[in-house]
């Protein structure tokens, strides 16, 4: 193949898969394992049935520990007799809509069928500015975004700035741009209700995940490794993360890819301390803490091979 001809298959490439996974996850997106807290035995065998596979039923054994359920993030939505002799679905908004939309319309199946009317309260509400529940989203993009474009700027300086300094340089600027973040995204404009620290510790780590992968890809891989490190972080990280289509409505594939690349982990753990006091932060800060010290470790092994490779030739020489 012609080296001219190589950047414009990579760009075709790229922008094939990009519009191929957004535009196709959100095609004809189709619940499946949806988690939804039931009370009551009898009540959570019913809805089981009725709903099949689209629905994950975690029983419960009263409406308060349903509600628990919604509140910390383990069922996306809560349903029960509401006391007049119909059902109450408490959902939680913060979920994102097309999640909501979804748990919404399977219980709406549900009640018909069963011949009972349902009232629908969102106990977890979006924050004011933050309507759509994709801030979140935007916020993550932008971080990615920028850990991306320092990596592939410290790829050309290998060779005028030591190793050590341009470690220094990621993880500044990776403290520099998840403070910056946050403040913008918190304080200053609202979106996310998030603890301001713990946001900022957050997309900090998810700047340094994002640049230590595009430097690991563009060490190991050469030439190639910046498309590679375009299609795994903004192409498949974010059309997979969970926050333009919500993780339930996604195939099981995309799922289990979503929760270990940065962005994905990343807006779990936004939207969780942002919504649901943390209860499940921790997972994705280990993913994003695991991308960024193991990228930083490989890329450290890449250079001293290369350091030595380069001192044995000099040697012969």
């Amino acid at each position: 193949m012609r080296a001219w001809l190589q950047p414009a298959i990579v760009g075709l490439i790229v922008v094939s898969a990009f519009i191929g996974l957004y535009v196709g996850l959100q095609r004809n997106p189709e619940p499946h394992g949806v988690p939804l807290a039931v009370t009551g035995q009898q009540l959570a065998t019913e809805v089981q049935q009725t709903l099949g596979d689209r629905v994950d039923v975690h029983q419960a054994a009263d409406a308060a520990s349903a509600r628990r359920a919604v509140l910390y993030r383990d069922a996306v939505a809560a349903l029960g007799p509401n006391g007049d002799g119909g059902l109450r679905l408490d959902v939680a908004g913060a979920n994102g809509v097309s999640t909501t939309n979804a748990v919404t319309g399977l219980a709406a199946t549900y009640a018909n069928q069963a011949g009972q009317h349902l009232e629908t309260a969102d106990i977890v509400p979006l924050a004011k500015y933050d309507s759509r529940g994709l801030s979140g989203f935007y916020v993550a993009f932008g971080v990615t975004l920028a850990g991306f474009v320092l990596a592939q700027a410290t790829l050309g300086l290998s060779h005028v700035l030591p190793l050590r300094y341009r470690f220094r340089l990621i993880w500044g600027f990776s403290a520099a741009c998840g403070t910056i973040a946050a403040a913008i995204a918190g304080p200053i404009l609202g979106a996310l209700p998030a603890p301001f620290l713990p946001l900022a510790g957050t997309l900090a780590l998810l700047a340094a995940a994002a640049a230590f992968a595009t430097k690991l890809l563009g060490t190991w891989l050469g030439p190639i490794g910046v498309p590679v490190a375009t299609l795994l972080l903004l192409t498949i990280g974010n059309s997979t993360s969970g926050a333009t289509i919500g993780v339930v409505l996604l195939p099981r594939l995309a799922r289990i890819v979503s929760g270990l690349l940065p962005p994905g982990a990343a807006i779990r753990a936004v939207g969780d301390l942002s919504y649901f006091g943390g209860a499940h932060v921790a997972g994705p800060l280990i993913t994003l803490a695991l991308w960024a010290v193991l990228g930083t470790l490989l890329v450290g092994l890449r250079s001293r091979q290369v350091a030595t490779r380069a001192g044995q030739v000099a040697t012969r020489g």
